[in-house]
């Protein structure tokens, strides 16, 4: 997980939604009589520091699964060593597209996800922006990670298909703090709407980058614009984001009622509000889809955790979705297209 950085209101979250979920489970007499320990390690969104996480966790913890990775760079450098290992690892908010498909040439592939990937995002992203809503000239700002280059790649096979071609595709770095270049070029070019791949800090320079411009067009991009570091950092410049949600926090649900009513109780988030509202639910969701997998396998052993997850027999009650054969061996994408619905930043959240 990321606790630091740009990226610390998705591993916040993420981590206690995780916690939820263990400490219900365990509430109940845990998993094969045994209660769930959870071994947690900040990687803090780099590379280097996710790989000797990973190491550390295996060889010296020696956890049974793992769930996390928040940035797509780190999960694509660390997830070899549980490959190699045999654990299973359950992604629950990195997005990138080739994420699960890393060893997907392999015999077996060890490497799982139930967040959105960015096919399904990007794809999501282009309809809101140029079908339904009718707009020609789209530019395209994406940061300098995997995740961003790899969500403006993704971007651009989709408004390729549609026979769209971004009218400017601008980059920058996690950190920066001035947008004017970008946007300037953006504007010039003519565009009529902003697709973004970015983290929270860097998309409010954005937005309010924008405002500095006296420029107005709609922005809609990945799932990331509902993180408390973009609603918060732009402010009224954030009003009328869009963006893919597996999960907003409105009680619409009985079990999504009792997930953010414990959430609140137990941390007390400033004015009621996760971080991270979408890495909390697929945090949560992670452990019950692992655990219903332990308890199938009757093991700990990753080879039948593995075999148990792409074979799930019962369903499995998630905040996001109640998850039915989420897996299989050939797909191991437990959220599909249908799942994910549109959020809009209002006021200081995200609402349907």
């Amino acid at each position: 997980i990321s606790f630091t950085g740009g990226s610390a209101p998705m591993g916040v979250s993420m981590r206690d939604g995780v916690r939820l979920a263990a400490a219900e489970i365990n509430a109940k007499g845990g998993v094969l009589g045994r209660k769930i320990e959870l071994v947690e390690r900040d990687d803090e969104a780099k590379n280097e520091r996710g790989v000797q996480v990973a190491q550390e966790l295996i060889n010296k913890e020696h956890v049974v699964a793992t769930v996390g990775y928040i940035n797509t760079g780190v999960a694509l450098a660390s997830q070899r060593f549980y490959q190699q290992a045999k654990i299973p690892v359950m992604n629950n908010v990195a997005t990138g597209s080739i994420v699960t498909k890393q060893f997907a040439n392999q015999p077996e592939n060890y490497v799982f996800r139930n967040s959105a990937n960015d096919t399904i995002q990007s794809a999501m992203i282009v309809d809101e922006a140029i079908t339904r809503r009718g707009f020609k000239k789209p530019a395209i700002l994406a940061d300098s990670t995997n995740y961003g280059q790899l969500g403006r790649e993704d971007l651009e096979k989709v408004l390729d298909k549609k026979g769209v071609k971004p009218v400017a595709v601008e980059k920058y770095n996690i950190g920066d703090v001035d947008m004017t270049a970008q946007l300037l070029r953006a504007k010039q070019a003519g565009a009529d709407v902003v697709l973004t791949y970015g983290i929270g800090p860097e998309l409010a320079q954005i937005a309010n980058g924008m405002q500095k411009l006296g420029w107005k067009v709609p922005i809609v991009g990945s799932w990331t614009l509902s993180m408390a570091n973009f609603i918060d950092n732009a402010g009224k410049n954030g009003n009328g984001t869009r963006m893919p949600q597996t999960f907003i926090q409105d009680p619409n649900t009985p079990k999504r009622k009792a997930f953010i009513d414990a959430y609140v109780k137990a941390y007390n988030p400033p004015q009621g509000r996760m971080p991270s509202p979408v890495s909390a639910a697929q945090g949560y969701d992670s452990i019950y889809l692992l655990a219903a997998a332990i308890k199938q396998a009757g093991s700990t052993d990753g080879p039948k955790i593995k075999d148990a997850l792409e074979n799930l027999k019962a369903p499995v009650e998630g905040v996001v979705t109640t998850y039915n054969h989420p897996f299989t061996k050939t797909d191991h994408e437990a959220i599909t297209a249908n799942i994910p619905v549109f959020g809009e930043v209002k006021g200081n959240r995200v609402v349907y």
